[in-house]
C-alpha cells in the first residue's frame, strides 16, 4: 500500500500510555496502545513513514513526545484541548479521543500552538518553579499569622514580620510549648524556602542580563525582571505577532465579544486564554506601574474615572503589553523611561546574577542620584501632563463619544 500521500496519526497521551488511531486514505482504524516511555516512542517513531503527520493535545509531556517523534515524521501538531471540542463530546473514551483527533488532522482542521524553543522551555521551567516556592513561602507565614491569631496576640508592632525587627518581635513572645514548636518549624521552612528562591532567582536573572528584550522591557517603571522574563518566555520570537492586538489576544487580555441578530456587539470580561502565568505578571505590573508619573498612569486614571479601579488596572496591563509590542518590534527602550531608576534595576540584576556588590566603599554618588531621581520624576509629571493634553484635546476636537476601549458606546 502506497504511503506516498502520508497518513493522519491522532495520540492520546497519558501518563503510562498513548491511544493510537490512524486516518489512512480516508478510513480511520484504532492501532492499539504504546507505552508512555523514551524507548517505546522512539520505537513507535521509527515505525512511521517521512509523510506522515501526528496530533496530540497540550500535556506535560506533550513537548518531549513532539521532541521525540519530529525527527521521523512530517509535522507533529501539538493542539490546545479547547480548540478540539473533545471536551464537549458526548462519547469520550480514549480510543474515540484518539480518532478524533486523527480525523481532525486528517481534514485539517486543527490549529497546531506554537512550540516553544529550549531557551523558552528552560525559562518558564525555573519561573514555575518560583512560583510554586514562592506559594509554599505564603503558606509557611500565613502558619504564623493563624498562630498570633489563635493567641490573641494582635497585630506585629513592625511593617515587616519576616523582618529583622519582626524575626527579634516573634521570638520575645511568651507561646505555648506547641505553638512556639509550630512557629519555629515554619522559621526554618520559610529560611530554607528563601535560599531556594533566591537560587532560582540567580539563574532567572543571569538569562535576562544577556537578553537584550529583558533589558529593554526593563526601561519601563514599574516593570521588574520576573515580569519581563514571563512575558518573554509566553511570546518567545515577537514577530510571530503582525500586531498588537493579536498579542493582547493571544494572552488573553481582550474583551470577549457577543453580538446577535441586529444587536451591536457588546464586550464582556477578559477572555483569559494563553499563559496565565504570563498574564498574572502583566497584571501585577500594572499596579506598580499606574503608580508611577507618566503616560501610563494618565491612562490609568482616565479609564479608572469611568470604570472602576479593577477594569482600569487590566486596562493598564492590556496598554502595557502593546507598549511592549511596540518596544521589541521596533527594538527600542521606553520614551519615557527614568534613566536611574532603569540603571538601578540593571545594577540590582547585576548582583541578583552573581556580581559584587559595593558594600563598604565610599561612591560618594549618592545624594547626586538622588537628585537626578527627583528630576526624572519632574520630567515623567511633564510628560504625564502632556498626555492628559492631548486627550483633552481629542475629545474636543473628535464629535463622537469617547468609548475608550469599549466596544461599543452604550458601554462606554
Amino acid at each position: 500500500m502506497s504511503r506516498s500521500v502520508g497518513r493522519a496519526i491522532g495520540l492520546d497521551v497519558h501518563r503510562d500510555f498513548c491511544e493510537v488511531a490512524i486516518v489512512e486514505e480516508g478510513v480511520v482504524r484504532s492501532a492499539g496502545r504504546i507505552q508512555t516511555s523514551p524507548e517505546q516512542l522512539e520505537m513507535f517513531a521509527r515505525s512511521l513513514g517521512p509523510e506522515d503527520r501526528v496530533a496530540l493535545e497540550v500535556t506535560g509531556g506533550a513537548w518531549e513526545i513532539a521532541r521525540i517523534l519530529e525527527p521521523h515524521v512530517r509535522r507533529v501538531v501539538v493542539v490546545s484541548p479547547d480548540d478540539t471540542g473533545i471536551r464537549q463530546a458526548r462519547a469520550k473514551t480514549d480510543r474515540l479521543d484518539a480518532r478524533t483527533l486523527a480525523k481532525l488532522l486528517a481534514a485539517g482542521e486543527l490549529d497546531a500552538v506554537w512550540m516553544p524553543d529550549e531557551r523558552c522551555r528552560v525559562m518558564r521551567r525555573r519561573l514555575a518553579r518560583r512560583e510554586q516556592l514562592v506559594r509554599s513561602r505564603s503558606r509557611a507565614k500565613n502558619e504564623i499569622h493563624a498562630v498570633l491569631m489563635r493567641r490573641l496576640k494582635g497585630r506585629p508592632p513592625v511593617s515587616d514580620l519576616f523582618g529583622v525587627k519582626g524575626r527579634t518581635w516573634l521570638g520575645e513572645l511568651e507561646l505555648p510549648v506547641e505553638e512556639a514548636e509550630t512557629v519555629q518549624a515554619a522559621m526554618r521552612h520559610i529560611a530554607f524556602l528563601d535560599a531556594e528562591i533566591a537560587e532560582v532567582e540567580r539563574l532567572i536573572a543571569r538569562e535576562a542580563l544577556h537578553s537584550a528584550d529583558a533589558r529593554r522591557l526593563m526601561t519601563v517603571p514599574g516593570v521588574n525582571v520576573i515580569c519581563a522574563a514571563s512575558f518573554l518566555a509566553a511570546i518567545g520570537d515577537v514577530r510571530r505577532f503582525r500586531s498588537s492586538r493579536q498579542l493582547v489576544a493571544y494572552l488573553g487580555l481582550d474583551p470577549r465579544v457577543r453580538q446577535s441578530g441586529s444587536e451591536p456587539a457588546r464586550g464582556g470580561r477578559i477572555s483569559k486564554r494563553g499563559s496565565a502565568s504570563a498574564r498574572w505578571a502583566l497584571v501585577e505590573a500594572a499596579w506598580s506601574v499606574v503608580r508611577q508619573p507618566g503616560p501610563l498612569h494618565a491612562f490609568y486614571d482616565r479609564v479608572r474615572a469611568r470604570r472602576g479601579h479593577g477594569k482600569a488596572v487590566v486596562a493598564a496591563a492590556r496598554k502595557l503589553a502593546s507598549l511592549f509590542w511596540c518596544l521589541l518590534t521596533r527594538g527600542e527602550d521606553y520614551a519615557h523611561q527614568q534613566p536611574s531608576l532603569t540603571a538601578k534595576k540593571l545594577r540590582l540584576l547585576e548582583i541578583r546574577a552573581g556580581a559584587p556588590t559595593l558594600k563598604g566603599k565610599q561612591t560618594g554618588t549618592w545624594a547626586t542620584r538622588q537628585q537626578m531621581r527627583t528630576a526624572e520624576r519632574e520630567l515623567a509629571q511633564q510628560a504625564e501632563a502632556s498626555y492628559q493634553r492631548m486627550v483633552s484635546d481629542w475629545k474636543a476636537a473628535s464629535p463622537k463619544k469617547d468609548v475608550g476601549a469599549s466596544v461599543t458606546a452604550e458601554h462606554a
